[in-house]
């Protein structure tokens, strides 16, 4: 199981970029993708993630500016990044796990058990 996160890059405060993560040697179609991100001197902190049917959960930091959704035929999931701030400036990972179960969250790292490398998003201000 492969999963190629792509799109980060340089941007001005207040500009957008558009994450893409592409899975690949497994169906995620019934379970639940995240992204996650980890800035320099700190620990790596929950996004957003997506559940199979839709249901979305995001971290208050980017409620309102980022958007999660996901293509179940292609595999993929995306990551639409409004507003950004220099705040926002990480390493961005995707996961996945193959399962959604109701009583789980899905926002720690723990729940997931594939993961993807990361893609630099560095917002200057």
């Amino acid at each position: 199981v492969q999963l190629q996160a792509s799109g980060g890059g340089l941007v001005q405060a207040g500009g957008s970029l558009r994450l893409s993560c592409a899975a690949s040697g497994s169906s995620f179609s019934s379970g639940v993708m995240g992204w996650f991100r980890q800035a320099p001197g700190k620990e790596r902190e929950f996004v957003a993630r997506i559940r199979w049917n839709g249901d979305t959960l995001y971290a208050d930091s980017v409620k309102g500016r980022f958007t999660v959704s996901r293509d179940n035929v292609k595999n993929t999931m995306y990551l639409q990044m409004n507003s950004l701030k220099p705040d926002d400036t990480a390493v961005y990972s995707c996961a996945a796990v193959a399962t959604s179960y109701r009583n789980y969250y899905y926002r720690t790292a723990t729940e997931y058990n594939y993961w993807g490398q990361g893609t630099q998003v560095t917002v200057s201000s």
